[in-house]
Formats: C-alpha cells, structure tokens, sequence
C-alpha cells in the first residue's frame, strides 16, 4: 500500500512538474534552480491538493475562478479562506439564532483508533505550510507550520488508493461536555514572594472541567503529508459523534447533540456549518474565528473544542518569533454581559458562569492571516483585572493590554506559567509587556483559525450559501 501511495503521489507530481515542457525544458528549469527539491515539493503538494479536492462532491469543491463568494464579497467580508461556502455574519440571536456561521467543504478520511480498526472520519482545512497548495485549495497560507515538522507536535499521514488521507491518530466524540463554575478568592500582596495583589476572581476558574470530545495520544491537526508540507485539518465526526462547534439547531434533538442526522453536518454533499466565534484585533470587533482543538481540558471544555494533548508539544509556547504558534490574550475576569457595555462583554468568567454555554470569551489577537507571521495555533496569555468589575474595560487590542499592564490595571493570571520571553511583531517591537507585570503564557494551546474580520459593511450580512 505504502509504495502504491508513492507511485500516486509521485506520477501525479510529475504530471503536474513537466506539463507543457519538454524533457529539456524541464531539466533546464531544474537546472537554473538553486533548490530543485523546492520545485518537486510544490509539484507534490499540488497533486495531493489535486486528490483533495477531487475527493469532494462538485458543488463544494473549490475553483479559483469561480469561488462561492465573489471577489467584491470576499472584500467587503474581509475573508480569509476563499474556498469558505458561505458566511452569516449576523450577530442578533433573534436573527440567527445560533449566531455567526461559517460554512466549510467537508472532506472526507480515515482515522485510526489505537487498537481498533479504521474509521470513517470527517474533517476540514484552513492551514497549509505550502503558498502553492493554499491557492490551490482556497485555504490560508502559513509558512510558520513548517517550524513544527520534525517535532512531537505532528502527526504523519498517508494516502488510500482513492486519494482519501488516512490519520494516524482518531478523536473521540461520545463524551459529556460539562463545566462546573468555580473561582479563585483574593490574594493579598506579598513582595517577598514576589506576589501581586490579586482581586477575587468569580467563575473561573472553573471548578471542574470535562471536554466534549477527546483525541488520543497520536491525534493532532496539525497533519504532515507524505510530501512534508502540514496542513491544519480538524475532525468535525465520526462514527462517535460529532464536533461541539457544529450547531445543533434546525430541528435537531438538543439532547442528542452528537446525531450524525445533524443537517448541518452533510457528509453526502460535503459541507458542515459551523458556529463563529467573535474576537477583538487592531482595535476592531468581528474578528470572527473557529476554536476545533486545545492541549488543555480547561479550554477544551470553555470553547467547546476537542481536547487533543499532543498540540501541547507543537514548538513552542512562550516563545515568538520563534517557534510555530502565535500569543493571544484571553482575560480570566472581564466585562460581564450584565454591565450592558457598548463594546458587549469579554473574559473567560462569562462562558464559565453557567454550565450551559451561551457567551464566548470575545478574547484579543495581534495579528490577522495577512501576516506572513500568522499561525492558526495560539498559546494563551491570560491577564487579571485588578479594579473592580465596574472599572473594567474591553480589551481591543495588544497595545491597550501593553498599556494596562505598566500601569498595573492589568496583571499576568495566578495561573500562567510565568516562563517564556516577551514575543515580539515583525518589526521587533513588543508584542507583550517587558516590564514589572511582563505577561506570561499558561501554556494552553488553541487551535483558532481566523475566517474573517469585516468592517462595518460587513456585518449583519450574509454570503453566498451558509447553510446546508
């Protein structure tokens, strides 16, 4: 099998290499290449961008020429992922009432559960390390993935003789999520011990945690190709449920929210809708994203996303630019729903107050997928309000927290870790304060592709085909 997957991948690559040149022609562009493995890599990737997508019913599949939402509509969603279906960007309940949407061409695969027999798994792509097969599928090119080949942090795949990939790890559906609020008391000052003041935190952190989904030990997203590139491709169902981001509406049985009959899970035509999370960046609000999978139960289980620990080895957290993830800055006691802010509400305290999940934390981002520094992989750095809830503020971007923390209004959460250097943007400028209350990572890694971000124009709209 291994070798009849090398005979598919590599005739396919070197159809793709050598078209409309002769043997000279291609050897000599070989030939004036400094790398020419960079050509066969690129020519390897196409082809498996190529079985990809012809595994996908034709409706969905991807066309550069012809995508699901104009090149005007693209614009004005500010969108990311060009192969998206379709986008509900509207954000009153009484409208939608599961809120934003995303929809996705679903792919279809195989799992490998440890000690089991293979699985029919379904799954979706954002990510690719490679720009050539990003274009090609309408994905998100992010060159920094490439920085986790090599490591603990991937899993290895492989190609069944109809082009479907095969993971070497599976994720499982069946469990309960469930969330216990809990809190923290106050922490009064000690300089000797080098400890903050710290307020009384409510809610979070919660008292006890249990994921909706979890993967095992091989599983992670982050799925290297037999032609090395990784992809970023999360399992939304198998034969044990369903992914937690999938809305359970339209008719289906809110007690069973792992119904494979769910509509907007569509294995036949190939599409699953998917709920969006909102998000502050640059001082803008909508900076709409999907959460599929984290290293830690606690996140897992506040984002309803699936608990997958090896993303816990990707390299690594606290470091930037360096490494292969991004720093992000949840709160852990922001502005509650109940203060009626005009900016809404914010902080890892709202989603953890009731066992039932209604609110998202709305959490900070630095940068968007059109950085080249971009990565979908983020490792959470929580900050602590030390005023009292009525002089909290949302928090809009990375400057304002920079400014927060020097002035002591913001502090690094009891919780982090309190190793790693202070991250820095491209033009090595602080991310994140390097001063007395420099803030820390904890740790936790999320996997949180960026979809969109539009502006005022943007909002309350809906593209192409958001629903199944």
């Amino acid at each position: 099998m291994k070798n009849k997957n090398l005979l598919l991948i590599g005739s396919l690559a070197a159809s793709m290499l050598f078209v409309n040149c002769s043997d000279d022609d291609a050897a000599q562009q070989l030939g004036n290449n400094p790398d020419p493995t960079e050509d066969v890599q690129t020519a390897t990737a196409l082809a498996e961008a190529n079985l990809l997508l012809n595994s996908l019913p034709e409706a969905v599949r991807y066309d550069p020429a012809s995508p699901a939402l104009t090149a005007a509509e693209a614009a004005e969603a500010n969108l990311f992922i060009p192969s998206v279906l379709g986008l509900d960007h509207r954000t009153s309940r009484s409208e939608a009432p599961e809120g934003p949407t995303v929809r996705f061409p679903l792919f279809q695969g195989w799992e490998t559960p440890e000690g089991g027999e293979p699985r029919e798994s379904y799954y979706i792509i954002t990510e690719t390390s490679d720009r050539a097969q990003a274009e090609a599928l309408g994905i998100i090119w992010a060159p920094r993935m490439a920085e986790a080949i090599g490591g603990n942090g991937v899993q290895t795949s492989t190609w069944t003789e109809d082009g479907r990939l095969i993971f070497e790890g599976s994720v499982d559906f069946s469990p309960t999520r469930s969330l216990t609020p809990g809190g923290a008391p106050a922490v009064e000052a000690d300089e000797e011990n080098n400890i903050n003041a710290r307020v009384e935190l409510f809610s979070f952190p919660p008292a006890a945690v249990t994921p909706g989904a979890v993967a095992d030990a091989q599983w992670s997203s982050y799925v290297e190709l037999p032609s090395g590139v990784v992809i970023n491709a999360q399992v939304m169902a198998n034969s044990t449920g369903t992914h937690d981001r999938i809305p359970h509406g339209n008719g289906t049985d809110q007690e069973n929210p792992d119904n494979l009959n769910n509509p907007n899970l569509d294995r036949d035509g190939g599409a699953v809708v998917l709920q969006l999370l909102d998000g502050w960046h640059d001082g803008r609000p909508y900076y709409f994203h999907i959460v599929t999978d984290t290293s830690a139960d606690g996140p897992a289980a506040i984002e309803l996303g699936v608990l997958a620990p090896r993303l816990g080895q990707i390299p690594t957290f606290g470091l930037f630019p360096g490494g292969a993830m991004l720093p992000f800055s949840p709160t852990a006691n922001g502005v509650l729903p109940e203060a009626n802010n005009p900016d809404g509400f914010q902080g890892l305290n709202t989603p953890s107050s009731s066992p039932r999940q209604v609110n998202d934390p709305t959490n900070t981002f630095p940068i968007d997928p059109s950085s080249s520094q971009y990565s979908p992989m983020w490792d959470a750095h929580i900050t602590e309000f030390t005023v009292p809830a009525e002089d909290r503020v949302i928090l809009k971007s990375f400057n304002q927290i920079n400014e927060l923390l020097t002035d002591g209004i913001l502090i690094p959460f009891r919780g982090n870790n309190g190793n790693g250097n202070a991250p820095a943007t491209d033009d090595g400028d602080n991310v994140l304060s390097t001063g007395a209350n420099r803030l820390t990572p904890t740790g936790a890694i999320i996997n949180c592709p960026v979809i969109s971000q539009p502006g005022p124009n943007g909002i309350d709209k809906i593209y192409g085909q958001p629903t199944n």
